[in-house]
């Protein structure tokens, strides 16, 4: 699959949509951190924008240099958006920062899964609710920011013939995290990912939440009007 895809114009150009902002000062703030990143990141692409967002998400725009994309992910995620198809996390924080406008797909933890497979195997709770949510990851968003043990699960599930619709992996840390997103570039399944340890819950999050305001931007929605 290819490294990257590209939509070039299918920007916001000099407008922004923020759907997390609700008022005039927090649009404010989030129109002039997407200003400087268009400037500093680039503006082409919906990739750009996955990295202009990753960079704001953890204030620093090295890390637009570490997002790899595999697979055409936005195209992937903008059609599992539009099948309401579910949107399963490692953890409660990202599942708490996914944006829940702009989309109708439930969002489920699988830390609310597995406890018993988790305890019988002796393997981590968020590997164990992947494991145990196995028949809903079929064209699922599969979004993990912090458990690289999980990545790897899911990445053992897609070589044996499950296929998530889009799988953002970021997850943080030294111990298999660099290694659980190598592993993701080598499959056949649209990915989102970065290069390294760092990573998290601001990166997942970001990543998915900018192709959700991609939808609502194509649905129609014209932003606040601040």
């Amino acid at each position: 699959m290819g490294e990257e895809s590209s939509r070039p114009g299918d920007t916001t150009g000099s407008t922004y949509t923020d759907l997390a902002a609700v008022t005039p000062e927090a649009y404010a703030i989030a129109s002039t951190s997407r200003n400087l990143a268009r400037e500093r990141v680039g503006n082409a692409t919906p990739e750009d924008r996955i990295r202009q967002r990753c960079s704001i998400a953890v204030g620093d725009f090295a890390m637009a240099d570490l997002m790899r994309f595999a697979g055409s992910p936005v195209d992937a995620g903008l059609a599992a958006l539009e099948r309401q198809a579910p949107i399963i996390t490692d953890i409660r924080m990202v599942q708490t920062g996914i944006l829940k406008r702009g989309h109708a797909s439930e969002v489920v933890c699988a830390l609310d899964y597995g406890e018993d497979i988790a305890r019988n195997q002796g393997i981590t709770r968020t590997s164990a609710g992947f494991v145990a949510l196995r028949d809903r990851m079929e064209g699922a968003i599969v979004v993990i920011g912090n458990a690289p043990s999980a990545l790897l699960v899911v990445c053992d599930m897609v070589r044996e013939g499950v296929r998530p619709a889009l799988v953002v992996g970021t997850p943080v840390g030294f111990v298999n995290a660099a290694e659980s997103k190598e592993a993701l570039r080598t499959l056949d399944v649209p990915s989102v990912s970065n290069v390294g340890t760092r990573g998290g819950t601001p990166v997942a999050v970001a990543g998915i939440n900018e192709i959700i305001t991609i939808r609502a931007e194509r649905a129609g929605y014209a932003g606040p009007g601040y």
